[in-house]
């Protein structure tokens, strides 16, 4: 009786990992009868801040919002035609580059693994309890254009300043108009100091100039933003190449699978 409400008051307290173990320990006592009260301790209080920091993990994955929330520096494919260093990913996968405030340029064609690449270094991050977010281009300036028609710029810019990293998927996929531009300097203004920002580009830093914006009406203020965006990118970041002969959508699609036999009509 008295271990039942015990393990009651344990659960009103929220503790209800020690709960568990303590349940665990009455059901199987010859498991635990050789250990003293300390030891038995430990194994309930292990219990607890495991479920905690399990849970936290969880929140940290969710709030980022990864487009493979899957993703894992160990599921990374390192074929030869590929050409990454696993080295280097390791080296990433360590953090310190967000505790340098350095950023990182994932580059290569459509379908090499960019987003897998970077979701599996955000993930990192988030199992180092740092706060992670993770954008489509597209998606964050539709971000920026409503908050400015909602009067919460500001407040978006916040959320944005306070992540520890920030992933940008689809960096100038498309030409950005001279306000966009401007808009995208308010984001990366704001991560200057402090925070880390992993770019996933089709495009050479060298191309970015055209796509930043191209069709400004005032050539003049244009080269003025497109140079204040580059200047705060390209001097504090790593560049890494994904290469690659074959895509990893081939590599993994239908009939990668039919041919290995994991489909038949």
């Amino acid at each position: 009786m008295i271990n039942e409400q015990t393990c009651d008051i344990l659960r009103k307290m929220k503790l209800n990992a020690m709960a568990n173990e303590l349940l665990h320990q009455l059901n199987d006592p010859n498991a635990y009868n050789s250990l003293g009260f300390e030891e038995r301790l430990g194994l309930m209080v292990d219990a607890e801040w495991n479920r905690r920091q399990s849970n936290k993990l969880n929140r940290y994955i969710k709030t980022a919002a990864f487009s493979i929330p899957s993703a894992t520096i160990e599921g990374i494919e390192y074929h030869e035609d590929r050409k990454l260093d696993k080295a280097e990913i390791l080296r990433y996968a360590t953090c310190k580059y967000i505790e340098e405030g350095h950023h990182i340029i994932l580059k290569g064609a459509s379908g090499n693994g960019k987003t897998y690449l970077s979701n599996a270094l955000g993930n990192a991050a988030c199992r180092k309890f740092k706060s992670v977010r993770y954008i489509r281009m597209p998606e964050l300036l539709d971000e920026l254009n409503v908050a400015k028609g909602c009067g919460t710029l500001k407040k978006l810019l916040k959320t944005y300043k306070k992540v520890d990293l920030l992933i940008l998927d689809e960096w100038l996929i498309r030409p950005l108009t001279q306000q966009e531009s401007y808009d995208l300097l308010e984001i990366i203004e704001s991560r200057c100091t402090g925070g880390s920002i992993i770019f996933c580009t089709q495009y050479e830093p060298d191309d970015w100039y055209l796509r930043l914006g191209p069709n400004s009406s005032d050539p003049e203020t244009g080269s003025a933003i497109t140079d204040a965006i580059m200047d705060r990118i390209i001097h504090n970041s790593y560049e890494v190449l994904i290469d690659g002969r074959i895509s990893m959508r081939e590599r993994h699609g239908l009939k990668a699978s039919s041919q290995k036999g994991g489909f038949h009509d």
